[in-house]
């Protein structure tokens, strides 16, 4: 019995959610995004909640449930609240700035490097003096700006030993110790 799928989905004053023809839409104020379920799975909407059905308890159905109601609960948080991501520069002299949807790094390499974001990525550099540089990513579709953020961090990861590179805000890494000297 999946224990996520069988919870409910409360649509929050603003948002509306139609479903036709395995295509479900999600409208609010931050946007609107849509979702195509399989042919097996149901969303039925009532009272100002969205519950998921599955038709049996097939392995397959029961993974399908779950991951389709936690797909519908992202969508609408998603066009209600909007998510944020915040990645911190860890380096000597690495910096981050942007020109509209134009991202600019610089971490290290013998060139800069360009990005350019989606348009449904709202995207902020914040540069202080003594402070890391920071990128801040708000979006209305989680999968997008996780895949955004994670195509950002992939160019410079943190590394274990002096913790330099691109690290999200408030990640604890391991770290390690390095050599150490040797006894004679």
């Amino acid at each position: 019995m999946s224990r996520i799928g069988n919870l409910p989905i409360q649509i929050p004053a603003g948002v509306t959610v139609n479903f036709d023809k395995n295509v479900v839409t999600v409208k609010g104020p931050k946007g609107e995004l849509t979702q195509e379920l399989k042919d097996d799975i149901s969303i039925e909407i009532e009272d100002g909640t969205v519950k998921v059905v599955r038709p049996s308890d097939q392995k397959n159905h029961k993974s399908l449930h779950g991951l389709y109601r936690a797909l519908i609960s992202n969508m609408v948080v998603g066009v209600s609240e909007g998510y944020k991501i915040v990645q911190e520069l860890v380096g000597v002299g690495y910096k981050a700035s942007n020109q509209g949807q134009l991202l600019e790094l610089g971490l290290g390499y013998s060139h800069n490097i360009f990005i350019e974001l989606p348009r449904e990525v709202k995207l902020e550099t914040v540069t202080e003096r003594g402070k890391n540089p920071l990128i801040i990513l708000e979006s209305h579709d989680k999968q997008l700006i996780g895949q955004v953020a994670a195509k950002i961090r992939s160019f410079r990861k943190p590394e274990p030993y002096k913790g330099k590179g691109i690290k999200f805000q408030g990640e604890v890494l391991r770290r390690k110790a390095g050599k150490s000297a040797a006894s004679k």
